[in-house]
């Protein structure tokens, strides 16, 4: 099957490095820059749109609302950040209209979400690229080198102080203090603790014993907080602390590590995260209009940061009425627009979708339908 193909990311880098270079980078104060471009649909909206879940969509999503209400003024788009997994078991049992999920629907969940959206079900469309960063508290440093093994082991506790052997072997030349390791989980059911678990499945086996999961092992010890601000300022209030979280959050005095691929070390940024979906496949068995994407973690290609995150929006294959409808098709074709992406990029450092994926989103949510 072949992969999702990106085709060349200059171009995309260069507009998005414009882009982030007039923004602020926090999660909870996202600016747009697109106004007129809101109504993809050519004709403005009306009504309320609920959605929950992802809150490493949260910088984009604040982006997104803003500048769709701007352009079809009896639109409102009410999003809440409780979680991919609130979001999607809300999109199930109907309480939302569309769920944020930093991981696609599970089997079972497409099997449940008949119940609400029709015999078709839901669609997974993906909305959202970005990387998942490795982010310290250590006073004076900002920039360390990882290993998979070495990642593992400190989430697991098996690294005690930064300046272990293990880190100082990845690190030479740089002065690690004796100062306690405290990783920070998530304590909501989370996509982000998916991506990354699963990132730590495939690279690292021996260690990462777990199975991949949306839900922190319970056996292990360490702090938690409740979504991607709850880490990232647990981590701001405590040195020596480290997370996992959306990159989009991570600023101020926090370091982020360079991940080993193959033989280099690669740093994080929206241009390696794309090359992660470059060379991923669709998942397979999934209907046409599902576009779930498979990532490799394990790929050695150069210039690729496999802690990356494809976040969705997951959708009703159908609605009960045809202003429902308008409403869903007009939001989600503009988040996936040019404009939406540009948009995004320019709040939470994401990387714009391929113009090849953005056309199978739209194809997917020109699919919706009212039910029969």
């Amino acid at each position: 099957m072949k992969a999702f193909r990106l085709g060349r990311l200059s171009a995309v880098a260069v507009v998005a490095a414009g882009a982030l270079a007039l923004s602020a980078c926090g999660s909870d104060n996202a600016t747009s820059t697109g106004q007129s471009s809101a109504a993809a649909s050519g004709k403005a909206v009306t009504g309320t749109l609920t959605g929950i879940g992802s809150s490493a969509q949260g910088a984009a999503m604040d982006a997104w609302k803003t500048a769709f209400a701007s352009a079809n003024q009896g639109a409102t788009v009410q999003y809440s950040p409780d979680g991919s997994g609130a979001g999607r078991k809300a999109l199930i049992d109907g309480s939302a209209q569309f769920a944020g999920s930093d991981a696609y629907l599970k089997d079972d969940e497409m099997t449940a979400a008949k119940a609400k959206c029709g015999p078709d079900g839901a669609i997974n469309v993906p909305v959202y690229i970005s990387p998942i960063a490795v982010a310290f508290n250590l006073p004076g440093i900002t920039d360390l080198k990882l290993d998979a093994d070495t990642i593992a082991k400190i989430f697991r506790g098996q690294v005690a102080k930064w300046n272990d052997p293990a880190i100082a072997a990845l690190n030479p030349g740089v002065s690690l203090p004796d100062l306690k390791v405290t990783p920070v989980n998530r304590s909501d059911d989370s996509g982000t603790t998916t991506n990354f678990t699963e990132y730590l499945s495939a690279t690292a086996p021996s260690i990462w014993t777990d199975k991949p999961s949306g839900n922190w092992p319970s056996s292990l010890k360490g702090e938690n907080a409740k979504g991607t601000s709850g880490v990232v300022k647990t981590v701001s209030d405590t040195a020596g602390a480290v997370t996992y979280a959306d990159d989009s959050a991570v600023s101020g005095k926090l370091g982020t590590a360079q991940v080993k691929v193959g033989d280099n070390f690669v740093k994080i940024s929206a241009e390696a995260a794309a090359k992660a979906v470059e060379v991923s496949k669709p998942v397979e068995g999934r209907p046409a209009n599902d576009l779930s994407i498979k990532l490799d973690r394990t790929t050695k290609e150069s210039g690729v940061y496999p802690i990356v995150l494809v976040s969705y929006h997951v959708l009703c294959t159908t609605y009960a009425d045809q202003k429902t409808v308008d409403l869903v098709k007009a939001w989600e074709n503009y988040v996936v627009s040019e404009q939406g992406q540009k948009d995004a990029a320019a709040s939470a450092k994401s990387a714009p979708l391929s113009s090849s994926l953005a056309s199978k989103a739209k194809t997917a949510i020109d699919s919706v339908k009212v039910k029969s």
